[in-house]
Order: C-alpha cells, then structure tokens, then sequence
C-alpha cells in the first residue's frame, strides 16, 4: 500500500466568494418567488362586498357559506306572520333560546317552539327547513344574520310538529 507524501497545489485557487454570491442570489431570488406565489394563494380577495346586515343579527359566524340552489315545487314565499318557527339552542348559554324566540317575534314570525337542542356545543348557528321551505329559509338567514343553510337533518316530523323553519343556535 502506497501512501500520499505530498500534495500538489491547485493551479489556480477555487473562486469561493464568486461561488458563495451567486447561490446566495439565487436562494434570495427563490425566497421572493415563494413569497409572492404565497401572498397570491393565501391573501382574502379584495373584490367581494361585505355582506350588508338587515336587521340586528341573532348570531354572526365568521365564514360564509354559499346555499346550494335546490329545485323545489314554486310557490308565493309566504309572509313571515304565516311561519312557525323552532328555535334550538345548541351553544349550552342559558336563555339563548328564548332571547332569540323574542327577536324572531319581534320580526313577525311565530315562534313554534324554544328548547335546548340534543347537544350544546355547536360551533355555528344554522337555519334548516323542511322540503319547499328553502326560499323562506334563505329570507329567515337574511334576518338573523345566520348564513348556514341546510335542509332539516335529524328532527322527525313528530318532533317539529308541522314546524316549517328551524333556527339552531350555536357558539
């Protein structure tokens, strides 16, 4: 086995500072482009309105979610004075139901009922009808401030006794 006794010199010495300055540029160069490609994908968009309120809001949530459209049998949307509706209250706050119950009252609905909801800790208040009821559900949103629509899932007939809108309070 042969062993290395001296070492030869570089012709010329290696360029570290060239080298060291050109990757530094092209890693600040990438830093930029993760930057703007991030603000792009992440930033709200500036060109939708804030929803207007129409009358003092039972509950604000903070995403909106847009109502699917839902092909129902047209008929005239009825008057508030000719609906009955179920207020739950699922957020576990004492008298939410009936705070609620009052204002709703006070817009002309009748109130078919207040009652705490089977669970007490729902993250979002919502507004749910039965099949037809849709329009007036989304007029009921509108009046709330209440922008999660869906149809009644988990209540039987028997217990929203002929009930059309619901109203279920969450945090």
């Amino acid at each position: 086995m042969q062993s290395v006794e001296y070492t030869e010199p570089l012709s010329r010495p290696f360029p570290w500072r060239a080298a060291t300055l050109v990757a530094a540029t092209l890693a600040t160069i990438e830093f930029v482009v993760l930057i703007v490609a991030a603000a792009f994908l992440l930033a709200r968009p500036l060109h939708h309105p804030a929803p207007k309120a129409t009358a003092a809001p039972i509950h604000q949530t903070r995403a909106i979610l847009h109502v699917r459209r839902i092909q129902v049998t047209p008929h005239a949307l009825l008057p508030r004075t000719r609906l009955s509706v179920l207020v739950l209250n699922g957020n576990g706050i004492a008298g939410a139901a009936a705070s609620a119950a009052a204002k709703l009252h006070g817009l002309g609905y009748r109130i078919g009922g207040k009652r705490n909801a089977e669970r007490r800790h729902y993250a979002r208040s919502i507004v749910m009808y039965v099949p037809s009821y849709a329009h007036e559900a989304q007029r009921l949103a509108r009046d709330t401030g209440i922008h999660l629509i869906a149809p009644v899932d988990g209540l039987t007939p028997r217990a929203l006794k002929g009930v059309k809108l619901v109203v279920l309070l969450g945090s």
